[in-house]
């Protein structure tokens, strides 16, 4: 019934309830045993909950009067009010605060497809960065499995650096974000991109002709300027997304700026 779908559904509710039910009329009464006994059973459950007792017709208007002034206060919510009693002053609050809504909404949407505000001054799009890496050199020879153990191939860790500019740099790694990445993912997409900007490079050294290239790894300082800077721009943002407890690693998305800087940068565009 609507008293108890009312409860369900959280609605202020509140009870009227005859002071004294025995002393009605039997023509105003129930006659029959059973509703007798179900209108017992529901009285003995409104009164558990918030409920008024009356025992005259203006009694009764008073108790409604008065109780739904206190509910009105203590419960506010929408519909206590008729349309057509809401005055101009109402409406003309309503609209402004909807207009206010409105231009919130726009500039959220702008903020989002823009550079944040004193990033001009921050380094980006083709100005160049200097990225340093590591990568494994491994002698070039021919040997037996006996030389393997005896005389293995001599095996460098080579230091190096490169510059890139950082639309390059946010070129190579976007895509891995569109999902979210992890720092993981990040660091090996820079670390492709190493050895695609430095492999051929490196092979024509005098010093390294001899050896074989491998492992290229973006240094530590440098990933974790890289990533900042992309912060820094609007770029990227830290994942909020919920995950299990044993998941520790650090997740980074696209922000909106970031994703049409992306787009701009990697998509190819038709020849005119």
């Amino acid at each position: 019934m609507e008293y108890r779908y009312g409860l369900e559904r959280a609605i202020p509710t509140i009870g009227f309830l005859h002071k004294n039910p025995g002393s009605l009329s039997l023509d105003r009464s129930e006659s029959d045993p059973e509703n007798q006994k179900r209108l017992k059973e529901f009285r003995e459950f409104v009164e558990k909950k918030s409920c008024r007792y009356w025992e005259s017709p203006a009694d009764l208007g008073s108790q409604v009067s008065r109780s739904l002034v206190k509910l009105i206060k203590n419960t506010p919510a929408i519909g206590w009010i008729r349309a057509d009693q809401v005055g101009e002053t109402v409406s003309a609050e309503i609209l402004r605060l909807r207009n206010r809504i409105e231009e919130l909404e726009v500039g959220i949407q702008a903020s989002r497809e823009t550079a944040p505000a004193g990033s001009e001054t921050l380094a980006q799009g083709d100005d160049l960065f200097q990225v340093d890496f590591t990568v494994l050199a491994t002698e070039k020879k021919t040997v037996t499995a006996f030389d393997l153990i005896s005389n293995p191939p001599e095996r460098i860790i080579y230091n190096d650096n490169f510059k890139a500019s950082w639309n390059d740099i946010f070129s190579a790694v976007a895509p891995l974000m569109i999902d979210e990445a992890p720092d993981y993912k990040i660091k090996d997409g820079l670390n492709s991109f190493a050895r695609e900007r430095n492999r051929e490079r490196l092979q024509k050294r005098k010093d390294l002709a001899l050896y074989g290239l491998s492992e290229f790894e973006v240094k530590d300082d440098s990933f974790q300027t890289i990533k900042v800077q992309f912060r820094a721009l609007g770029l990227i943002s830290k994942s909020q997304r919920p995950r299990s407890v044993k998941d520790t690693d650090t997740y980074w998305a696209l922000t909106p700026y970031g994703d049409a800087v992306m787009t701009r940068l990697r998509a190819i565009r038709r020849d005119s």
